[in-house]
């Protein structure tokens, strides 16, 4: 089977070839890292070598989600045939422990759930992380009930094209994404990626749900849990990935979002601003594979005109870690654009999504994160040459 990628080992990581961004200044103050120092590492880090991979990953985020809506066997599909070398089910359970697809376990946006009166008493309010959310959930329903809604655009206004599919498309399992996945393979002939992520690990758990064994388990079916495995496991909480880095060989993924910190560690006060310092980054690399940060730290951008700037040191730090570096997420619409990259002033209109993807590439990116696959591939392509 051919590839444009060598899978990422455990712990085998990608080194960037050579950068001066060590010597710009860190995003964030030192001092920040203290709470880091107190999680302490559950394994030691491990002898490394050098993953070289042909050129940047194109990782499609909640598939071809520019074009279809999100978390469909659909959009997992088109994401493949635009080139996409990963693509992204995002993870939550079913009330009988089953995982399926979904961006959030409340779901009356994604699905048409508000519209089925056999499940209007299923509505109600609950504390997810710390904030109040009002809708159906997952965790209320069994997969043969779930079977019975289908999916919808979550950003109708944004996307009103995608609105097209609405009530095609059922919300697919773990196992329907990978099963889909070893199809594609074997008619394109490549490999193609999968990084799954876990959603509210800490609420699943404290409901009797808890999602890492039934995904080990399921990677386990697929062959998909050594360190050679192109799978990305994601997560924004760090105990969970913890656990698994005990429980797989695959490789993990750890997420960090522009503000806030991990909602596990939250008693301790650590954020994710104190994760991305040079102590954090390594502590990271003690039991994950990759960083991938929002990517306003790589790119930040200028408070008063809402452009970027010259790149941070994450990257830099990163690599120099011995942890290759997935961005997210770029979007082709000039409202989830910097400045710099729009074009005209329509927020739903298209903008230079190539000129934003050149400039993370100069920044050292080994992978990125976009809704629109095609773009990400085309823009990948020219600047690799």
């Amino acid at each position: 089977m051919t590839s444009r990628f060598h899978p990422l080992p455990k712990r085998a990581l990608l080194v960037a070839s050579a950068l001066t961004a060590l010597a710009l200044a860190p995003v964030v103050s030192t001092a920040d890292a203290a709470p880091v120092d107190k999680l302490g590492a559950r394994s030691a880090p491990t002898a490394r070598t050098v993953a070289q991979y042909d050129e940047p990953l194109v990782f499609a985020h909640r598939g071809a989600s520019g074009y279809r809506p999100e978390h469909t066997l659909a959009a997992y599909q088109l994401a493949v045939e635009q080139g996409a070398d990963y693509i992204e089910p995002d993870l939550v359970s079913t009330k009988d422990g089953v995982l399926v697809a979904r961006h959030e376990n409340e779901i009356s946006g994604t699905t048409d759930v508000a519209d089925h009166p056999e499940f209007a008493d299923r509505k109600t309010t609950k504390t997810i992380d710390g904030n109040q959310v009002t809708g159906w959930f997952t965790e209320d329903f069994t997969l043969a009930e779930l079977k019975t809604l289908r999916a919808k655009e979550r950003l109708p206004q944004v996307r009103p094209g995608n609105t097209t599919y609405d009530g095609l498309y059922e919300v697919p399992t773990l196992k329907q994404v990978l099963r889909l996945v070893d199809r594609l393979e074997d008619r394109t002939g490549r490999t193609i990626g999968v990084a799954p992520e876990l959603k509210h690990s800490t609420y699943f758990d404290s409901i009797g749900l808890s999602m890492e064994v039934p995904l080990v388990e399921t990677l386990e079916d697929f062959g998909l849990d050594e360190d050679d495995s192109a799978v990305a496991i994601q997560s924004f909480e760090v105990t969970n990935l913890k656990e698994l880095n005990r429980m797989t060989d695959a490789p993990l993924v750890q997420l960090l979002d522009a503000a806030g910190g991990p909602f596990d560690l939250k008693p301790q006060g650590v954020t994710y601003a104190s994760m991305l310092t040079k102590k954090g980054i390594k502590r990271i690399a003690t039991y994950a594979d990759w960083l991938s940060p929002n990517k306003n730290w790589v790119l930040p951008r200028d408070a008063a005109t809402g452009a970027t700037g010259e790149p941070s040191n994450v990257v830099a730090l990163a690599h120099k870690a011995g942890l290759p570096v997935v961005i997210w997420t770029l979007r082709a619409e000039n409202q989830f654009m910097a400045t710099n990259f729009r074009i005209g002033t329509d927020p739903n209109a298209y903008g230079d999504l190539a000129a934003e993807i050149t400039a993370f590439l100069d920044a050292g990116v080994d992978a990125l994160f976009t809704d629109h696959p095609d773009l990400g591939v085309a823009a990948r392509d020219v600047w690799v040459g």
